[in-house]
C-alpha cells in the first residue's frame, strides 16, 4: 500500500533540517479500527542532572497502540533531542514525554521506559504508563 497524500498534510519536519523541537507530529493510522503496538527505543537520549548538571543517559523504549493518529519518528527523534541540555529528573522527564506523547496521538494504551545509565553505581529506571492495553 502507497502512502496517501493526506498522510503527509500535517507533516512539517519530515524532510527538512533538523534541529531540536518540542513539537510531536502525527499522521493518520489507517488501521484504527485494530489494536497494534508500535514500539520505538533509542539509546542515545540525554538530558542533564538538575543539580549537578552532568549528563544523565538513557535508553527509552515507547510502546502504544494507536488509536487515530501515528507518532511520526523524527518529529520524535527531534523532541527527545530537545531534553538534551534541560535538567530534570528521571522521574519527570519519563512522565514528560509520556504526557506530550498522549497530548500528541492519543493513543488508547501507551508507555515510556527510561533505563538510565548508572551513575554513582545507582542505575534508575522509570515506567509511566497511560490507558489500559486492552
Amino acid at each position: 500500500m502507497t502512502h496517501l497524500h493526506n498522510d503527509l498534510d500535517k507533516l512539517t519536519v519530515l524532510g527538512n533540517k533538523a534541529k531540536p523541537s518540542r513539537t510531536l507530529e502525527s499522521f493518520p493510522n489507517r488501521h484504527k479500527e485494530r489494536n497494534y503496538t508500535v514500539t520505538v527505543r533509542t539509546s542515545e537520549f540525554t538530558c542533564l542532572c538538575p543539580i549537578t548538571e552532568q549528563p544523565d543517559f538513557a535508553t527509552i523504549t515507547i510502546r502504544y497502540i494507536p488509536a487515530a493518529s501515528i507518532l511520526e519518528s523524527k518529529s520524535l527523534k527531534l523532541y527527545l533531542w530537545s531534553f538534551r541540555n534541560e535538567g530534570i529528573f528521571h522521574e519527570h522527564v519519563s512522565n514528560t514525554i509520556l504526557d506530550d506523547i498522549v497530548d500528541a496521538v492519543q493513543p488508547r494504551w501507551c508507555k515510556v521506559a527510561a533505563r538510565f545509565s548508572k551513575r554513582g553505581g545507582i542505575a534508575i529506571t522509570v515506567q509511566a504508563e497511560h490507558g489500559n492495553r486492552s
